[in-house]
């Protein structure tokens, strides 16, 4: 019988051991992830234990219900986390607020307003979950209002593009009815190209205008555009919500498609070395430094696609992780949320940020983060 070479021996061996120490690594990063998720997530619902407790926010000397637009993210975050680590007290949580607000939306059927809309994609998620249709009874009547009208210049701020126009393409899913996806398109293009005569989205550079009052020639103090990474973020998000529903037949599907992956490619540019993106991403000058929301935002929508064999792991591998490792060192002992830039609409706004200021919102943020968690997570 012959000898095995020393060499040989080592070779066979690293050929064993190389797999395992990855798969090793990998379990833990994924176990790092959800640990993180579940110590911020715990953090806020054992501060907000009643659901339905009215926000009031001192700063500002005024109250919100908790069906505003900050909660509705928090629960798409929420939602998210279930997906990947699926739990019971997670849905009766999401239950429990829906309950509280009778399944309503503030402003009633009748609004418009995109912000008002956000907790229908919550209640939409527990409608098909608890399979009971009424809980989405309100947010489904309030759209089917807006079909009604040739009305198409709603979404005059770009946040309100995430905030909405996903409910459109849930709708149409569940309905089959093709004139969510009609009008959702019509709102989306008057918003992206024909607002104020030219519309919010940056055809050149791929990026957007937070609303007419920063479109050109709106300049940041470095003279650059200014390109808010928030409002960006919500823009990547929403079409990450919409597409990953949309049938590919639906109409416009493909512009959908094609003004995500342009913006995704545009972001990279834009990265900090230290994974973040500045609140304003073309002037690291004006309030630079790390924020968590716009960041977080960013990294759903990139991880999404390269879950879905739609970006090249190859080149956003590097991005994500460094954008990820930016997030979790956000994240308190006790599961506060650093680093996260409360409402606004532009990069002055809710200044300074840092690794221990307190937003005046704490639950938008708390969503964007499960958003990019869950997503890299299934990386």
């Amino acid at each position: 019988m012959k000898r095995i070479s020393t060499n040989l021996l080592v070779i066979i061996a690293l050929t064993i051991m190389i797999p395992c120490l990855a798969m090793g690594q990998s379990t833990k990063n994924k176990e790092q992830i959800l640990k993180s998720m579940e110590l911020a997530n715990h953090y806020f619902m054992n501060k907000w234990q009643d659901v339905g407790k009215i926000i009031y926010v001192p700063s500002k000397h005024k109250s919100w219900p908790s069906h505003i637009w900050t909660r509705g993210v928090y629960y798409e975050g929420l939602m998210a986390l279930n997906q990947v680590d699926p739990k019971d007290q997670y849905i009766q949580y999401a239950m429990d607020w829906g309950k509280a607000h009778d399944w309503s939306l503030r402003g009633g059927i009748e609004t418009r307003n995109a912000d008002n809309q956000c907790a229908g994609q919550t209640y939409i998620d527990l409608a098909l979950i608890k399979k009971d249709t009424a809980l989405m009874s309100n947010i489904k009547a309030s759209i089917d209002l807006m079909l009604t009208t040739d009305q198409v210049d709603d979404w005059s701020w770009i946040d309100a593009i995430q905030m909405a126009m996903p409910i459109f393409a849930r709708l149409g899913d569940i309905t089959g009815n093709t004139a969510y996806y009609n009008k959702m398109w019509e709102m989306y293009d008057y918003t992206r190209s024909k607002l104020n005569g030219g519309g919010l989205y940056d055809t050149k550079n791929h990026l957007w205008w937070r609303d007419k009052d920063f479109m050109p020639p709106y300049k940041e103090p470095n003279g650059k555009d200014c390109y808010w990474s928030r409002g960006n973020g919500w823009v990547a998000a929403a079409l990450v919500r919409v597409l990953d529903g949309l049938p590919k037949t639906a109409p416009h599907y493909n512009d959908y498609l094609q003004d995500y992956k342009d913006m995704m490619q545009a972001i990279l540019k834009y990265q900090n070395k230290g994974g973040y993106w500045n609140v304003s991403m073309a002037d690291p000058t004006n309030f630079g430094g790390k924020e968590l929301t716009g960041t977080a935002l960013f990294t759903y929508a990139m991880a999404w696609g390269v879950n879905q064999g739609i970006l090249k792991k190859k080149t956003f591998k590097k991005p994500i992780s460094s954008a990820w490792a930016m997030l979790y060192s956000c994240v308190h002992p006790n599961g506060f949320l650093g680093y996260v830039q409360g409402t606004g609409k532009e990069p002055k706004d809710s200044q300074p940020v840092g690794y221990n200021h307190e937003p005046d919102f704490e639950d938008f943020g708390l969503g964007c983060f499960l958003l990019a968690g869950s997503e890299v997570y299934k990386l």
